[in-house]
């Protein structure tokens, strides 16, 4: 993976983008986020070591936030798979609340805060 900074020039963060248009109950935005944390931190140890490393010892810091569809949480990942930023989409199974094949959410990072925050930075917190 290219780097375009240095990850020890500031902290890091993982960022989680709901989906606020399916009217998930909080478990199940719970359920959902913590898929995208999961995978994200497997992705991440395995393809960017050195901020996954980094992000770990500082405390895994996370944040969620939201957007109003389908559409938005896809432009987020077209941003995130340009800037070559681990990300992850997460699907439903469809067994509870939602529809299968339904995407509830997308994890981006671990990263540095201000290369997230150009592309999530105008969301709302969850």
């Amino acid at each position: 993976m290219v780097s375009f900074f240095k990850a020890d020039e500031e902290e890091l963060k993982l960022v989680i983008v709901v989906r606020g248009d399916l009217k998930m109950s909080k478990g199940k935005i719970a359920s959902q986020a913590s898929h995208a944390a999961v995978n994200c931190a497997f992705a991440s140890k395995k393809k960017d070591t050195k901020n996954f490393d980094k992000w770990f010892n500082e405390g895994q810091k996370k944040v969620v936030l939201k957007v109003d569809s389908l559409e938005a949480l896809y432009e987020l990942k077209a941003v995130a798979d340009a800037q070559g930023l681990v990300n992850t989409v997460i699907t439903d199974q469809g067994r509870t609340e939602i529809p299968s094949g339904s995407v509830t959410c997308i994890g981006i990072g671990p990263c540095p805060n201000a290369v997230v925050d150009r592309i999530t930075g105008g969301l709302s917190m969850l």
